[in-house]
């Protein structure tokens, strides 16, 4: 059979791809199909084809598959926001844990694998404190906010994602309303002309409070009081802001944000700890299963009062802050200056006094402390991007050795990557708990517990510690 586009071909999916697609084979040949999942029988039509693989849409399920469910939102299949509707939730934990222990397996290299059972929710929608809904035009040039389609900028009308707050729907009708009552036009990509950009909209779910921040393709705001006056009938509404945003790029938010209306932030709080986010905070947008997550950090970071730890990649202050309750001196390092001004608040907010915060890069950050300060951590806490750790900051964790690292990761490649090669240089992985924190997508947060397998040699460490600073300081001035 020669397999070309727009062909239609019967398989059984077999597999699913890291990204959520099934894969099923017809005659050895390869196909990955958006909307399916293991065991399904389907007709499906070629979109894309390579030498040993291909791209195909579903065109008709023949034979369900046991894992399959039906979706509660008619527009699983279009957006491109959930990826895993079609599969029934506990087959959902049960590939997410398998994901985690595959890419440690395949890129991490690790065997044995000290897994715990997957973290998942009762109700795994109605979840997200966060939304971002672009704004612009259906094909008939009537005013839409929603999500885009997989893949594309073509964005779907949804005015109600059954992911996040039912609030959410009540508020971008006013939005849409009051664009259409005044003549606000939406940005347009193809122009780079309009105004409204996107809505984002975050909700306190402890508090109740409600932001809202519109990103607009310019300085002025016309119009202000009239959406004010409207968005406040809204129960709960705190916070209304917008964001200038001129680039043409895919970025969503401007730099910063001016205040139409109320505060310039809402405030939340997970357990005993509350926080005060502003819309450019970076904030966990589960708070069910952060609280969760950040528990099981503390446990693994078994803290007595005594430790001092570090907290990179430190953003708001969210980890710092719980870390704090148990630790004799918490330092956390953030790149972003704004994130580090609202841990600090955050801190006054609580009460926490043994925390302290620091902007600018933890690879340059934690060498200077020890240097001039002789602070060394006894655990480190590291939740980066999805990125991962660079290099740079791995030898730094490594050269300092403290006695634990707990990793928090949201994304599994490179939390193999980066295990390897802490674990290549003196560390042992010891515990691994996969969290549901993002159900119906394919996304999946991980918290790790590494430990020092030479802890009682700390005299050691500090002295090769100032070597290897001295061996760096030498590199760079040569350079």
């Amino acid at each position: 059979m020669e397999f070309k586009k727009n062909n239609t071909v019967i398989l059984r999916i077999e597999d699913m791809s890291q990204d959520g697609l099934g894969i099923g084979k017809a005659e050895g040949y390869a196909l990955f199909v958006k909307d399916t999942v293991i065991g399904d029988l389907a007709k499906v039509k070629i979109l894309k084809t390579k030498k040993n693989y291909g791209f195909a849409r579903l065109e008709e399920l023949l034979e369900a598959s046991d894992k399959r469910t039906e979706p509660k939102c008619p527009l699983a299949r279009p957006c491109g926001g959930c990826q895993l509707q079609m599969m029934k939730y506990e087959e959902q934990l049960r590939w997410k844990e398998q994901k985690v222990r595959s890419d440690l397996q395949r890129l991490g290299g690790f065997q044995e694998i000290p897994m715990e059972p997957i973290q998942g929710m009762e109700n795994p929608f109605r979840y997200r404190n966060k939304a971002q809904f672009p704004i612009g035009y259906d094909r008939e040039g009537k005013l839409v906010a929603g999500f885009y389609a997989g893949r594309t900028h073509t964005i779907i009308p949804a005015d109600d994602c059954l992911l996040g707050s039912e609030s959410n729907r009540r508020i971008l009708e006013r939005i849409l309303d009051w664009m259409e009552q005044y003549g606000i036009a939406a940005y347009r990509e193809d122009t780079g002309k309009g105004l409204v950009r996107h809505a984002l909209i975050r909700s306190g779910f402890a508090t109740g409070e409600i932001m809202v921040c519109l990103v607009i393709n310019g300085k002025q705001f016309p119009r202000g009081k009239e959406l004010t006056e409207s968005l406040t009938q809204i129960p709960g509404m705190t916070s209304i802001t917008f964001s200038s945003n001129t680039r043409r790029d895919n970025v969503i938010l401007g730099d910063s944000y001016e205040v139409l209306w109320g505060q310039d932030y809402i405030t939340d709080s997970i357990g005993e700890i509350r926080y005060q986010i502003s819309p450019l905070s970076f904030y966990q947008v589960n708070p069910v299963q952060t609280r969760r997550l950040y528990r099981q950090a503390l446990e693994y970071a078994g803290l007595t009062g005594k430790e001092t730890v570090y907290d990179l990649y430190c953003g708001i202050g969210t980890i710092s802050l719980f870390l704090a309750q148990r630790a004799g001196k918490v330092f956390g390092v953030e790149i972003v200056p704004q994130a580090v001004e609202d841990a600090r608040a955050n801190a006054r907010l609580n009460g926490i006094t043994n925390a302290e915060f620091f902007a600018g890069r933890a690879e340059e950050i934690v060498p200077r402390q020890y240097r001039e300060q002789g602070i060394r951590a006894d655990v480190v806490v590291v939740d980066p991007p999805r990125k991962g750790c660079g290099e740079e900051l791995l030898e730094t964790m490594t050269a300092m050795a403290p006695e634990k690292i707990v990793y928090v990761s949201c994304d599994p490649a490179t939390l193999a990557r980066d295990l390897k090669y802490l674990c290549a240089r003196g560390y042992e992985l010891k515990k691994v708990r996969a969290f549901d924190q993002f159900p119906q997508t394919v996304h999946v947060e991980t918290v790790c517990l590494l430990s020092n397998r030479k802890p009682d040699t700390k005299v050691r460490v500090d002295v090769d510690l100032e070597d290897y600073y001295r061996i760096k300081d030498a590199e760079k001035n040569q350079n």
